[in-house]
């Protein structure tokens, strides 16, 4: 199994109301790709750090295997909400893949 966890912070031009509706959007978008990626065993996206944290939301996402992530990383559905609702939107992103 492989785990995949992004972060992400969203760009300082947005208002506390408009980065709300931002990760509203991101959650909805990437969770709902469940079922649809072939190898994507679990997606949870969290949109509500703690005060001590510094970054906006987090992608923690579990995949059968190396081949499954890359997989989803070129998927259609995916490439679609990335583009769509994620990357618009963000300033700086960080990466962890790791087997478990």
């Amino acid at each position: 199994m492989v785990k995949h966890v992004i972060l992400w912070t969203l760009k300082d031009e947005y208002s506390d109301a408009q980065k709300a509706e931002i990760k509203a959007g991101i959650k909805e978008g990437l969770e709902g790709l469940k079922g649809q990626i072939p190898g994507l065993a679990e997606i949870k996206v969290n949109t509500e750090p703690l005060a001590s944290s510094n970054c906006d939301l987090m992608l923690d996402s579990l995949f059968e295997d190396e081949a499954a992530l890359k997989t989803y990383a070129t998927h259609p559905a995916h490439v679609a909400v990335a583009d769509g609702k994620v990357r618009p939107h963000t300033a700086s992103r960080v990466c962890m893949d790791y087997e478990i």
